[in-house]
């Protein structure tokens, strides 16, 4: 029996069928390669292909034994999500339809789900647990908590078995240097500021210095990208042994500011660089951490990479190496 991984071409997806295929699964990628990379598929089976096409995602089903889907395919760009808003409800919810009906054609009843903290909007409190109320505050959050709802339906009407897995800040790469983050366009804070350390951009900038944090700058939940692959491979074994569908958590449970990103990027690279300081975005909480206790409770899970400065260090270690 093969894992299938849609969209394991990318970030997050890449880093996930490593980890599979380390201990021993059998995986099937199906990526579109719209924003991810072929060479970031080095273990397991590829299949080029969308989901917005039913007969290529059938065909996977057809000629693979699939026992249990990990779905990281979907839009991730807040900004461009309240831009183009159709974009993401056909891209992340409508093509998400077009998945579950295939796994039920073909009798493929689990599923590990790539959700966000971003459908819980504007926290009433931190840290975030699961059970606070979920109201996003853009196209991308509500698309996300979508496809949530679409998973608890699913399992009441048809028996369907998912893990819903909330990440907080995605961050870092392969410890082994064999795969990172790289996105085009790059919006994600540690690689922003990496490039300005290395002279790639004229600066970072700082959106807003003012917020009611310990030195006035944004505060996030960031976690290394190998501990959110573990935790997607024990919510799978979770299922694999009869545990009730569920939503969960991933964070490190301590936030680090803006300003204390720069400065661990400073420490690992040895470099200074510009900071622009300039007024806050609209949308942007103060302050996003989210409690991580019923992952670790239920599925287990405990981060082994939650230092920021580690985080750090292995994003550096892979953009130096792309670069190279």
């Amino acid at each position: 029996m093969a894992i299938l991984v849609c969209g394991g071409a990318g970030y997050i997806g890449s880093h996930i069928n490593k980890e599979l295929s380390r201990r021993g699964y059998e995986t099937v990628i199906f990526d579109n390669l719209v924003y991810g990379h072929r060479e970031a598929v080095k273990w397991g089976s590829f299949i080029l292909g969308d989901l917005k096409n039913p007969n290529e995602i059938n065909g996977v089903f057809e000629k693979y034994p699939i026992e249990a889907v990990m779905h990281f395919a979907a839009y991730a760009y807040v900004g461009e999500s309240v831009l183009d808003p159709e974009k993401y409800y056909f891209n992340n919810v409508a093509n998400t339809l077009n998945l579950l009906r295939a796994m039920r054609t073909h009798g493929c009843d689990k599923i590990i789900f790539s959700s966000t903290c971003a459908t819980y909007g504007e926290p009433e409190r931190v840290p975030i647990t699961e059970d606070m109320p979920q109201r996003p505050i853009n196209p991308y959050g509500a698309s996300k908590l979508m496809i949530e709802r679409i998973l608890k339906d699913y399992g009441a009407a048809y028996g369907l078995k998912y893990a819903v897995l909330r990440y907080f800040n995605a961050a870092g790469a392969d410890p082994e240097g064999e795969i990172g983050e790289d996105h085009d366009p790059e919006t994600h804070l540690i690689p922003l500021v990496l490039d300005a350390a290395s002279g790639k951009r004229p600066d970072i900038k700082v959106f807003g210095t003012d917020y009611p944090t310990r030195d006035g700058s944004c505060v996030r939940d960031y976690i290394h990208v190998t501990d959110l692959a573990d935790a997607h491979i024990r919510a799978l074994k979770y299922l694999q042994n009869g545990g009730e569908s569920d939503c969960f958590n991933l964070g490190n449970e301590k936030g680090t500011s803006v300003l204390e990103v720069i400065d661990a990027v400073r420490r690992v690279t040895g470099k200074d660089f510009k900071v622009t300081l300039t007024d806050r975005r609209p949308g942007d909480p103060a302050a996003l951490v989210g409690s991580s206790e019923k992952a670790k409770r239920v599925l287990g899970w405990e981060p082994k990479y939650a230092d920021v400065e580690t985080i750090v260090r292995h994003a550096a270690k892979w953009r130096k190496y792309k670069d190279e």
